[in-house]
């Protein structure tokens, strides 16, 4: 919690509370601090405990109507069918705590690989931090588009804005200032030089001192009253759900009344009660949600491995619908691995060798090596790049920071050490497009250093350094250059500089004017490996790619080319702004190019878009790309370059910036869509065909194929053995060779409503078939029975092997999951224990059979699956 006299002392006196300093806590005190009052985490979810969560399995109504079967049965002394409806009961809530156990691991892992981080000061040096390692007194630095880690009383700040609506309410953000506060702090609104954790910085650069961490922060505080678990849903959930709702309100309605019409048939009461519960257990899919969960998690640990970390359930559904990606540019299509390959300064295009983040390399000009410290115009340019730089080196081919700055600073270093001391920055914002630094030079007189793309640069300056003297900008040259090091595919920056009184202590955007041009600086950054077949596949999968990025025209197009995106053309942000939706809707359909581009443009394309009927997955990483991911249908943060504020606006997270990832991704997507369809392709039809063997029976006035206990046992056999490893079937071949799935085309399509039909009436027809056959053949009741029983198993078994693939032969990879072979191993190896082994045979009402009775189950059931198999084949044929 805040104390109020944090607010109102000054931060020399809350460095002292603390016993800390503003270059920050020794690594040994964090780690004192970190062990006395533990992880800077707070509790939002109250955890159940394994017994209560086995206990809610019990809480269904189906587990209800089968403890009053079993009640019933009871008082009729009915006791070894009694303890086998308590077995099944037992078994069915086993089944339940698993699948739940299953899908809440695998969603809980994920919450691991995303973890926040912060940049702090230890031991004099700055460093990323996981937050969670957060300790009281730790000095914290933070930026536009930080999530704040701990609540922190501020001792710096410039130009610092935090969005405090997750506490207030209020969506206006607060300015924060270093200031002691001389009037009382009441509420969190007159904080103003506190940032609280939770809130998010959408402006500026501030430091400020952790003073409460976890549960003792103000999210924290209120966190402990709303503290409480979250079921995992989706929309798709939510209509299984309800669906499974209303299947099981009509099944019950069905059961009831083939006990009132069984009654006026003749079967005696407890048989035909009996019958109706196992009817309603047999074809109730109960357990269609839970199942379908699974599938969900398993596939979202699998994109994770992938490096795409899916932040909310629902997207896994959208992805495999999505037909436009909206992509950044740098460090998602090329590697963000910059390299200065050329500079333009004073008239003159100097040519750099080497590569990465390693400070080696010459200065060409005209192909013959120099000495770049001879020439003063290219010195400024390049100290302006070291200087106007928030990045570090750390050691040979690695920098602490932004890639474009690590460039940058390794082209300086290239030709010596440019060190000024730092008194104030003018952080990067996107829109403005500039950053700037004030220093002090030797003889105590202010610089202000200065960098941006070419255009604002060039629209700040009327001089260039030439270098002996300033002359006025030729802006018209200094353009041709631009575009011309753009055309290469090369990322281009100005650098300008401004003289300042030598009593200036802080800089402000509106002293960033009259400034003098020293030069541009050109850098390579290439195309990531993979990008280009990614893009291919998107093309095959009906999926058009737009790349939308900040950097100069012609560099984006040029990279367009080389990766293989298809547009007519590159559109500026200048171009977009003059355009009408209209207009822009009608460019759309031919241009795939974007530059220039303002976060504003960003987000009125995918409104466009939309507009079209489009389903828009955009990426992003800056906080001014929070609205345009919060409206895509898929927001995609970076999970390296990314704002904590992007991360929060986004559905999933690209743990490698990697465009690939999000194609994988989206494979993966329609994967889990297609094993959903699966799941309810096999569940349904089975679940139906045992369903109306009990009610064929009751209205032909016949003898019932099944004694209820034997409905009870196939139910939980095939369940456990059957219905759980087609939610681990192999992902099929060739999901990114068909257009997108039309997101408002329902999950129960007209191809498995026919074939839900079409297999549960053979499965009956099958069973009936052979339960007479064997009657007609002099076998007892109970052997004709456990013919109708195998006959039903085994039409799951070959029906599991045709749900392997919906439009596919199965013929090729049949054997492909393993898991699926060993449970239909374990449920083969159950039924042959009911058939022969006697004193199963007394409880459950069966009897050994033959080997005739044995080929004619196969050969009847096997007919699903060669029929099915046909089906397909004439589906291919166009014949349906």
């Amino acid at each position: 919690m805040v104390e109020e006299n944090w607010c109102s002392i000054s931060s020399e006196d809350v460095f002292n509370l603390f016993n800390s300093h503003p270059d920050g806590l020794s690594e040994e005190e964090a780690e004192v601090r970190l062990a006395r009052d533990g992880y800077n985490e707070v509790a939002t979810k109250k955890e159940h405990g394994n017994i209560y969560r086995f206990l809610k399995q019990f809480s269904s109504p189906l587990i209800y109507l089968l403890i009053a079967a079993a009640i019933t049965v009871f008082f009729l002394d009915k006791y070894i069918d009694t303890i086998v409806i308590l077995l099944v009961i037992l078994a069915n809530a086993i089944i339940g705590f698993i699948q739940e156990g299953k899908a809440r691991d695998a969603l809980a892992s994920l919450a691991k690989l995303l973890v926040p981080e912060a940049r702090v000061m230890r031991n004099r040096v700055s460093k990323m931090i996981q937050s969670r390692e957060l300790v009281v007194g730790d000095v914290v630095l933070l930026e536009s588009g930080d999530k704040v880690p701990a609540d922190m009383r501020m001792f710096y700040t410039k130009n610092l804005r935090a969005d405090e609506s997750i506490l207030t309410g209020e969506s206006i953000p607060v300015e924060k200032k270093s200031d002691a506060i001389d009037t009382k702090c009441d509420s969190l609104s007159d904080q103003n030089n506190v940032c609280f954790a939770g809130t998010l910085i959408n402006q500026g650069q501030g430091r400020g001192i952790v003073v409460a961490t976890g549960n003792k922060s103000q999210i924290g505080r209120i966190s402990e009253f709303i503290r409480e678990s979250k079921e995992i849903s989706t929309p798709l959930l939510r209509k299984l759900e309800h669906m499974s709702v209303i299947l099981s309100v009509a099944i019950l309605i069905i059961a009831a009344l083939t006990f009132v019409f069984g009654l006026f048939r003749g079967f005696e009461t407890v048989e035909i009660f009996m019958a109706s519960v196992s009817l309603a257990v047999a074809a109730i899919p109960e357990g269609l949600p839970a199942v379908i969960t699974i599938s969900m998690a398993i596939g979202i640990n699998r994109m994770a491995s992938m490096n795409t970390i899916i932040r909310t359930m629902p997207s896994v559904e959208t992805l495999g619908s999505a037909t436009v990606i909206c992509t950044d540019k740098t460090g998602t299509l090329t590697k963000n691995q910059m390299t200065v390959t050329q500079i333009y300064s004073s008239g003159k295009l100097y040519e750099l060798t080497g590569t990465g983040y390693v400070p080696e390399g010459d200065f060409l000009l005209d192909g013959t090596k120099i000495d770049p410290l001879k020439n003063k115009a290219l010195v400024e340019t390049l100290r302006s790049g070291v200087l106007c730089n928030d990045a570090s080196f750390k050691e040979v081919d690695n920098i602490d920071g932004d890639p474009t700055e690590g460039a940058l600073l390794i082209s300086g270093m290239k030709a010596g050490n440019f060190y000024l001391s730092r008194k104030d920055v003018i952080p990067f914002e996107p829109g403005k497009n500039i950053m700037a630094t004030l220093h002090e030079k030797e003889d105590g007189s202010k610089i202000v250093y200065v960098k941006g793309s070419p255009e604002k640069i060039l629209s700040l300056c009327e001089l260039q350094f030439n270098g002996e003297d300033v002359e006025p900008l030729d802006k018209k040259s200094i353009n041709h250059v631009s575009e011309q090091m753009a055309s290469g595919a090369l990322r281009v920056l100005g650098m300008a500089y401004k003289e300042m009184p030598e009593d200036m202590e802080n800089i402000e955007t509106e002293d960033i004017k009259d400034l003098v041009f020293t030069g541009l600086q050109g850098m390579m950054d290439p195309p990531r490996e993979g990008v280009a077949e990614a893009i291919e596949k998107c093309k095959t999968a009906g999926i058009r790619v737009t790349m939308i990025t900040g950097d100069h025209l012609k560099t984006a197009y040029a990279i367009a080319r080389k990766i293989g995106i298809e547009t007519e053309g590159p559109l500026s942000g200048k171009d977009i702004e003059s355009m009408s939706d209209e207009h822009l809707k009608e460019k759309l359909k031919s241009v795939s190019v974007f530059a220039r581009t303002s976060p504003e443009d960003k987000l009125r394309i995918v409104k466009v878009l939309k507009k079209m009927g489009e389903i828009v997955a955009v990426t992003g990483d800056g906080i001014n790309d929070a609205p345009a991911l919060k409206t895509a249908d898929i927001g995609i943060s970076m999970g390296i370059t990314g704002t904590e504020a992007a991360k929060e606006a986004s559905n999933m997270v690209l743990a490698d910036d990697n465009f690939s990832s999000i194609v994988a991704a989206i494979e993966e997507g329609r994967d889990v869509y297609s094993k959903i369809q699966k799941i309810l392709i096999w569940t349904l039809p089975t679940n139906g065909g045992q369903a109306l063997s009990i009610v064929f029976a009751v209205i032909l006035g016949i003898t019932l194929p099944l004694v209820p206990l034997q409905i009870l046992w196939l139910n939980t056999v095939t369940a456990i053995g059957l219905g759980v490893p087609i939610t681990i079937e192999p992902k099929e071949k060739g999901l990114l060779k068909k257009p997108p799935r039309p997101p408002k085309e329902p999950i129960l399509t007209q191809l498995i409503k026919n074939r839900v039909l079409f297999v549960s009436l053979l499965i009956v027809a099958g069973a009936y078939f052979n339960f007479f056959m064997k009657l007609e053949n002099g076998g007892n009741l109970d052997a004709a029975r456990t013919v109708a029983l195998n006959t039903i198993v085994f039409f799951q078994i070959f029906y599991l092997f045709n749900s392997k693939s919906m439009y596919h032969y199965v013929f090729r990879d049949i054997f492909s999951n393993k898991i699926m072979l060993l449970g239909i191993a374990i449920v083969i190896v159950l039924q042959t224990m009911i058939t022969y082994i006697s004193s199963i045979n007394q409880i459950f009402s069966t009897a050994p059979i033959q080997t005739m009775d044995w080929l004619m189950v196969i050969v009847v059931s096997s007919s699903v699956f060669f029929l099915i198999e046909i089906e397909k084949y004439l589906r291919k044929r166009g014949s349906f």
